[in-house]
């Protein structure tokens, strides 16, 4: 039984941070890439950011470039999403997601459709202005 969880979404205003953690169970977590995605209420899920098993490789959307910043801690099963700068168009439902990495890497994760994702069941972000 997999499961993912994520935690740390808030209402916050324009220009702070969050910290968002997702804690993995029932998979060996150094053998997924992970992933964070988001999806505001009208709009499709979209890639932020994604990982390799041994946080050496990243990848970043254009959108978050340079404002947020991904890490994990393989002793702790958890992922982690550091966001600077928050603007209120990222207000939205945040996922962490799991590909396992002889499969996909991190760049397929963030990237291609045809992946095998296990996902959480999200935490909510709120901008204001």
């Amino acid at each position: 039984q997999v499961q993912l969880v994520e935690s740390g979404g808030d209402s916050v205003q324009a220009g702070g941070s969050l910290r968002l953690s997702c804690t993995a169970s029932g998979l060996s977590f150094d053998d997924y890439a992970m992933g964070w995605f988001r999806q505001a209420p009208g709009k499709e899920r979209e890639a932020m950011s994604c990982i390799n098993w041994s946080g050496d490789r990243t990848y970043y959307a254009d959108s978050v470039k340079g404002r947020f910043t991904i890490s994990r801690d393989n002793a702790k099963n958890t992922l982690f999403l550091q966001m600077h700068s928050l603007k209120p168009e990222d207000t939205a439902m945040y996922y962490c997601a799991a590909a396992f990495s002889r499969y996909d890497n991190e760049y397929a994760l963030c990237t291609r459709r045809d992946v095998r994702r296990h996902w959480g069941q999200g935490t909510q972000v709120t901008v204001s202005s």
